[in-house]
């Protein structure tokens, strides 16, 4: 058997070519691209195909299945990648490790979204991106404001009612002299603003669209407390949700479940691993918070975990949020 173990790199990636039978291999440098893999895959004998999960693993496993040959996409998070103490780290040692690896049968395969999936996922945290990004630009505009002892409306009132008095102090910086420079940052600030709002007006425009027409996402916020930002960050998280088959599983991906220290009679469960999306995570938290008042079962189930006790409150919104991603995953599963 014939494997090509691939280290993915953002311009170069290195190839493994691996003969299971005689142990023999050879290394070849690759560009990062389609041109060149695909001249890769089409000149050599490859019976398989290894690679890392990370950002390009996506359309090169597409660019396999295309051509026909058999891919494993492995996560680097496995006990197997977690290599300590050793004295050389290289390029080749990792293509070589993951080409010994998938040999031994020991890599576990990881799911990849189609293509459309992928897409749809990249675009609901973009929004995300921009939301940070218009968060900064209003923190540099309060900085201006506050380091010259000038007052503004807090919170969302300034971007409201209070933003004309924010435009009065903007002027062009062409126009500035040496004492008013502040306010020619200012006008570049707020030009900025501006031009992130629209953009995400327009983000948010094609992903209710998606929505409208994602049975998914609709059946998801049937959940009370649940609305349609965190329905699509769910749906686009778990995907493909036959791959799970318990609620375990769905917890574990999520990353929602507790670590587990064990050694002889020792047996604790400390903080929760925190694997998977971040995202999802923050806005499963952030829903339990906000079913409270909206879902009486949600309601009941936090009461009974945290037992009147303040801390165990967030221990008790954490096992809420997980509660409510096992029942979204089950109304996918089961279509109901």
């Amino acid at each position: 058997m014939n494997i090509l173990a691939i280290d993915l790199g953002k311009f170069n990636s290195m190839c493994c070519f691996f003969d299971t039978e005689t142990q023999e291999y050879r290394f070849w440098t690759a560009a990062t691209t389609r041109f060149y893999l695909t001249s890769v895959f089409q000149n050599n004998q490859i019976d398989l195909v290894v690679m890392e999960a990370c950002g390009p693993s996506g359309w090169i496993c597409d660019l396999c299945q295309e051509l026909g040959l058999e891919t494993l996409v492995c996560s680097t998070n496995e006990e197997a990648w977690r290599w300590r103490n050793v004295k050389r780290k290289t390029d080749k040692d990792d293509a070589l490790k993951l080409a010994r690896l998938a040999m031994m049968g020991q890599l576990k395969p990881v799911h990849v979204p189609t293509h459309q999936g992928r897409e749809h996922r990249t675009l609901v945290k973009y929004r995300k991106t921009l939301d940070q990004r218009i968060n900064r630009v209003k923190n540099s505009i309060r900085s201006l404001f506050a380091n010259r002892g000038i007052e503004i409306d807090r919170g969302r009132r300034a971007w409201g009612a209070g933003r004309e008095q924010i435009d009065s102090y903007r002027k062009p910086l062409a126009d500035c002299s040496m004492d008013e420079l502040w306010q020619g940052e200012l006008d570049i600030e707020l030009t900025q603003l501006d031009s992130l709002s629209e953009q995400q007006t327009e983000v948010e425009r094609r992903l209710e669209a998606i929505a409208e027409e994602d049975e998914r996402i609709q059946r998801v916020q049937t959940i009370p407390g649940v609305g349609r930002k965190t329905a699509e960050v769910l749906v686009t998280a778990l995907d493909d949700v036959n791959r799970f088959d318990n609620a375990r599983q769905v917890s574990a991906y999520i990353g929602l479940v507790p670590r587990q220290y064990q050694s002889g009679e020792t047996d604790r469960f400390g903080r929760i691993t925190k694997r998977g999306s971040r995202l999802l995570r923050a806005m499963l938290l952030e829903c339990a918070w906000v079913s409270l008042q909206y879902n009486p079962w949600t309601r009941a189930t936090y009461d009974r975990i945290h037992g009147g006790q303040k801390t165990r409150k967030k221990k008790a919104a954490i096992a809420v949020a997980r509660k409510i991603s096992v029942v979204a995953w089950s109304m996918l599963k089961h279509e109901t």
